[in-house]
């Protein structure tokens, strides 16, 4: 089992390397000692909430992300995602029927060669 102490540490690590700061950047933004973040990152101290809070604001991710082993993926992401892929899905839809629907018009009234043209190569 991973004491708590020690993937907190290890996930800040992982973040701050990954947004290429070093312990001595990320102390000053959130206003601590270099070698007291060093503690933390190792598991050996252990921030209070306002530190936490300070913590994940400097590194743009969720509080709770510093306390996992694997990355969360939030309900509202997912949720927002899911939103978007059915609005595009819809809009092409849309297009489509558009497309479509004038390729008919225009087979009705005897343009259909240039409607085909139009259509295979997407004037």
């Amino acid at each position: 089992m991973n004491d708590i102490k020690t993937v907190f540490g290890s996930n800040i690590r992982k973040f701050r390397t990954s947004l290429g700061l070093s312990q001595a950047k990320l102390a000053e933004a959130v206003g601590t000692a270099t070698n007291y973040l060093g503690l933390i990152e190792c598991g050996k101290n252990f921030p209070s909430a306002e530190m936490i809070e300070r913590i994940s604001k400097a590194l743009g991710r969720d509080p709770l992300e510093l306390f996992t082993l694997k990355p969360i993926k939030l309900k509202w992401q997912k949720d927002l995602l899911t939103e978007i892929e059915k609005f595009i899905s819809a809009r092409i839809a849309e297009e489509e029927e558009e497309t479509w629907d004038q390729f008919g018009k225009d087979c009705e009234t005897g343009r259909d060669e240039s409607a085909k043209g139009q259509i295979l190569h997407g004037n």
